[in-house]
């Protein structure tokens, strides 16, 4: 009997002692789950806080006198009048009526830095497309120069220094309660290309070049790898070089990205002669990058369909292309578009292959074509966050959470279709 009573405290105590650990591994999942959630949490905080500045301009609003002796202009349709004209005099004037007390010519230009650089070309573009304003006052918006913003934004951040003079700083203080100056949506951020100028400089071009660069990789990843997965996984002989081709392709979707891009220089741009920075070849490039990620992918999903399908088919008398065609392919299609949109969410994040192909170039206009200069996001972004200025840092965080937003976008698709094309047996 003591024998018995001393078999069951033993099966007692480590069946405590496994529930013990059972409730340890749950505790250190849940820890683990928490530790992740509250990284991403202070990774967005972060992001947020210094790039929720970015999507707010700042703009002066001033009612300009286009007076002809001022500017030294008597014809605005005359392209050397125009190119010897004084645009930022009125300009200057326009800001005097505003803050009479600055008279001496030190202050006149101390007061001119006020606005952008770009103000001046705003003037002009006005007059040449409208002759007839000359001689005439209107109500003009200019962005704000980039020290402006800053200290309009972030006064009282002590991470972010404040470069305006004393005087310029009660002046602005001054405009602002005139409401001269006012902060408004950033809608050049997503109107205009990029800039050296923070507060000119918009994200537009970089969005166009993702958008064709993405375009080439589906094109040339999503067929090529849907029909090598299909091939490998339904028509291919079991044999060596199978499985050189299968170890190959596991071993690709592990290669470091920027190895990519140095084949991409060495075989597209070195051998064949493509231009650099064309979504065209950064296309191809990120195609070759996702190409094996969209086969294995594909290749699980393919897998995944029941043998009785197949087995049903070839009873009823469907060759092999039919069954693949009609049946295998139609059932597995949720899970290769899924893997498929991974995929090119992952290309869109990459930077380090599209360095090596030169689109990290200075892109300022906004590309019309797959053979045109062109930058993506996160090139943008890296340009961004490694400049000077203090405006930049904000519309590098800006520009991650675009990029994030349409990443995210991806994913979300990709879990859509996923759950509305699936059929279960």
């Amino acid at each position: 009997m003591s024998d018995q009573t001393t078999q069951a405290e033993i099966v007692r105590n480590s069946l405590k002692r496994r529930y013990r650990k059972e409730r340890r591994f749950r505790l250190y999942g849940m820890l683990a789950i928490f530790i992740a959630l509250g990284s991403l949490f202070v990774l967005f905080a972060d992001i947020i806080n210094k790039g929720h500045s970015g999507f707010i301009k700042t703009t002066i609003t001033l009612d300009v006198t286009l007076d002809s002796e001022m500017m030294y202009l008597d014809d605005p349709r005359d392209e050397d009048q125009l190119s010897m004209a004084d645009f930022v005099a009125p300009i200057i004037a326009a800001l005097q009526e505003h803050v009479p007390e600055a008279d001496s010519a030190a202050e006149r230009r101390e007061l001119g830095r006020l606005v952008g650089n770009y103000a001046a070309s705003e003037v002009r573009n006005l007059l040449e497309n409208n002759p007839d304003f000359l001689g005439t006052t209107q109500t003009m918006e200019f962005l704000a120069h980039d020290r402006v913003s800053t200290y309009v934004k972030h006064a009282d951040d002590p991470s972010y220094s404040i470069k305006l003079s004393e005087q310029q700083q009660e002046w602005v203080d001054e405009l602002v309660e005139k409401g001269v100056i006012d902060t408004s949506f950033n809608d050049v951020l997503f109107s205009r290309g990029d800039s050296r100028e923070p507060s000119n400089a918009g994200i537009l071009g970089a969005i166009v070049g993702s958008l064709l660069t993405m375009l080439v990789t589906l094109a040339i990843a999503f067929p090529v790898g849907i029909a090598a997965a299909v091939y490998l996984e339904e028509f291919a002989p079991q044999n060596k070089i199978t499985d050189f081709i299968e170890v190959n392709i596991n071993n690709l979707a592990a290669v470091p990205s920027i190895i990519f891009g140095l084949l991409g220089l060495a075989v597209f741009i070195g051998l064949f002669g493509m231009p650099r920075s064309v979504p065209v070849v950064g296309g191809m490039v990120l195609a070759l990058m996702t190409l094996p990620t969209i086969i294995i992918s594909s290749r699980a999903a393919i897998k995944s369909v029941p043998p009785s399908i197949r087995e049903a088919a070839e009873g009823v008398g469907a060759s092999k292309m039919q069954v693949v065609m009609h049946h295998v392919i139609p059932l597995a299609m949720p899970g290769m578009l899924t893997g498929s949109i991974i995929g090119m969410a992952q290309a869109l994040g990459e930077t380090a292959p599209l360095l090596l192909i030169g689109m990290v170039a200075f892109i300022v206009d906004v590309p019309d074509g797959f053979f045109d200069s062109a930058t993506v996001l996160p090139v943008q972004i890296y340009l961004w966050a490694s400049a000077s200025e203090q405006g930049f840092v904000e519309l590098a965080s800006a520009g991650i959470m675009v990029l994030l937003t349409f990443m995210i976008s991806m994913n979300a698709l990709a879990i859509w279709l996923r759950k509305r094309l699936e059929r279960r047996w």
